[in-house]
């Protein structure tokens, strides 16, 4: 039979089959616009909803629950969120439950839990008004809600209208959802059975975001301009070039946010109109109001030991919690190998630091899974583990546990003589260098620009490119035969005297690996700061206190390094570098007086010589808490 007699043989083809034609069609000019497309199609293996949860006030807040099909009995886990609830369970638009949430979400919502997110008054869907870091209320808040009250309503409702939770519900976050967290934990619902913060914003001049021991922390204009501005919102509108040459030619803090019309911004006014540690930024130090209350929630506290934002707030809370003479609830802290939030994603490595395995994946399967699962599941795993201090040795590369924090003895580490460090206090001497807010030291090799993995990875980036400079001041101890591992917050005792009537300090603990690495030829001499911090200098007398400083007068000058955990290996050495400015991410100092450094003109920086001194009765020493292994 040929191919034509087949063909023949064959049955016509319906014209409606051969091509599907609707029986009015489609107007070739109508508007193609909709209102509404819901891209979670019925055969997605997940629910989500989107609900107004009602406050106290009359507001409503956009809420957002996501969980698996078939979930029943399920406990739930909240966070209160400035960063967009619809983003945070939408990280990729699929019908798959462990693609639309983070990456740290996924074992919980694998595992059954009812995930929720939700934007606080003001932001996004939720209404209101939008008040960064809104405290509570009180003195400083007259209304009758805040984070305390707007989480205590949210769960209220949770427990109430979700009928396939077990009634049960844990707080988290990172960052400003970690502070949320924190004021969730004021007057608690009796549902908040947990409450796990990681780097959470506490106090916002002592430690984190804002300033760092009353130097500011010029980034933050940026973070004002992405957080409070409905229209036009993103970076400061600066350019792309180096950040270090436009804060340059920006002059003072209060200049810069002039020039880019920063000053119509609430936030901002508010920061420039209080450059001390006034009672409006002790008000708002969460530490002290935790420290104030009996704790009823468990809560595993978290930082990373790199965290370039909120270094200080979760040891603060740690240490405010555990040295209370309250009968509080069980408080766990956790460091870990990260930048800020690392513990959330990815944490095999940081900058050129490598370590054993998924950091983050090790810290969420081991430490916060099973620290809220025996607290919110109905049917619970065994007991839970005790409270604990849980820790990555970097250097060794290691997870550690220790009973308390800090776990290791103070050690004085001396400046001395010939650029060096010893463990016995020196002969008195000193070294000098000039300081030129002209040339101010930078924080990075330039170009500089404050975002992305630049900014991520910035503090563990290799210190060789200072070493040297004529205002940088190197000791360094000889190489070592035996391992160095501290646990705690190094604490720095800087006896320097400035020609100026103000001066600002940093000093970096580094560990320097040997010059010759075979195995790793990338860390060969490398400069590791294992920690970095400024003190300004008008506040040794007190933060509440500024004041002059007597010019040629030797002064004390005293405060932490953050928290680590890190064993200098035989065969490195330790170094400690001194230095007047870390620049952009740190205002200049004029190092002449000025009321406020915030509105200092042009004529008021000038340089200054800095004397530190050395032995005798003014000992310069970092002390490092030392361990034995």
């Amino acid at each position: 039979m040929t191919i034509l007699s087949r063909l023949a043989r064959l049955a016509p083809i319906p014209l409606a089959l051969a091509a599907p034609v609707a029986a009015q069609q489609t107007p070739t000019m109508l508007n193609e616009q909709v209102n509404e497309y819901d891209w979670v199609r019925p055969q997605a293996d997940f629910v989500r909803r989107t609900v107004m949860i009602p406050m106290r006030d009359g507001k409503k807040l956009y809420t957002v629950i996501v969980f698996r099909k078939g979930t029943h009995d399920a406990p739930i886990l909240l966070t209160r969120t400035p960063y967009d609830a619809d983003a945070n369970t939408s990280r990729k638009r699929s019908q798959r439950l462990s693609e639309i949430v983070r990456v740290g979400d996924v074992p919980f919502v694998e595992d059954g839990y009812i995930r929720v997110y939700q934007d606080v008054r003001g932001q996004h869907k939720s209404e209101g008004d939008y008040v960064m870091n809104r405290p509570l209320r009180g003195p400083l808040n007259a209304t009758k809600v805040d984070h305390a009250t707007d989480a205590y309503d949210t769960i209220d409702w949770l427990v109430k209208n979700v009928k396939e939770s077990n009634g049960r519900v844990g707080v988290t976050g990172v960052s400003y959802d970690g502070f949320t967290t924190l004021m969730a934990m004021i007057d608690p619902h009796p549902a908040l059975k947990a409450a796990v913060p990681s780097s959470p914003m506490v106090d916002g001049w002592i430690g984190d975001d804002w300033f760092h021991n009353g130097a500011f922390r010029t980034f933050g204009f940026d973070y004002d301009v992405e957080q409070t501005v409905e229209k036009g919102a993103g970076e400061v509108p600066k350019g792309t070039g180096d950040d270090y040459a436009a804060y340059l030619a920006g002059g003072s803090a209060y200049d810069y946010a002039n020039a880019y019309g920063l000053t119509a911004l609430p936030v901002v006014r508010k920061v420039l109109e209080h450059p001390a540690y006034d009672s409006w930024w002790q008000g708002q130090a969460v530490d002290k109001l935790l420290g104030a209350r009996t704790l009823t929630v468990p809560t595993m506290l978290v930082v990373g030991q790199w965290d370039q934002e909120d270094s200080y707030g979760a040891p603060a809370v740690y240490r405010a919690l555990t040295q209370s003479k309250r009968d509080n609830a069980p408080v766990s802290l956790v460091i870990g190998p990260w930048f800020h939030g690392q513990n959330m994603s990815d944490g095999r490595q940081l900058g050129s630091l490598k370590f054993e395995g998924d950091t983050g994946a090790q810290f969420r399967d081991r430490l916060m899974k099973p620290f809220l699962d025996c607290r919110l599941k109905t049917i619970a795993p065994p007991p839970c583990a005790p409270a604990g201090v849980f820790t990555y040795a970097t250097g060794a590369n290691r997870w550690e546990t220790s009973s308390t924090w800090p776990a290791g003895t103070p050690t004085p580490l001396y400046l001395a003589g010939g650029s060096s460090l010893t463990w016995t206090k020196p002969a008195a001497g000193s070294d000098s260098y000039v300081a030129d807010p002209a040339k101010p030291v930078p924080m990075l090799p330039r170009p500089i620009k404050m975002s992305g993995d630049e900014w991520r990875t910035w503090l563990v980036r290799d210190q060789r490119f200072v070493d040297g400079r004529t205002d940088v001041l190197s000791y360094t101890t000889p190489v070592l035969d035996k391992a160095v591992h501290i646990k705690g917050a190094p604490r720095v005792d800087l006896h320097a005297a400035t020609t100026g009537r103000d001066g600002d300090f940093v000093v970096k603990l580094i560990d320097v690996y040997p010059e010759e690495n075979t195995a790793d030829p990338a860390m060969a001499g490398y400069q590791l700061g294992v920690g970095i911090e400024i003190f300004r200098g008008r506040y040794v007398n007190g933060f509440a206190t500024p004041a002059p400083l007597e010019p040629g007068k030797t002064y004390a000058f005293g405060w932490s390094l953050p928290n680590a955990d890190h064993v200098f290996k035989p065969g490195h050495r330790i170094m400690v570098q001194v230095q007047s400015s870390l620049f952009p991410l740190y205002d200049r100092n004029p190092q002449s007086w000025v009321p406020s450094i915030m509105s200092a003109r042009p004529g008021d920086y000038v340089k200054a010589t800095q004397t530190v001194r050395w032995g005798g009765d003014a000992a310069s020493a970092v002390w490092l808490p030392v361990v034995g292994d």
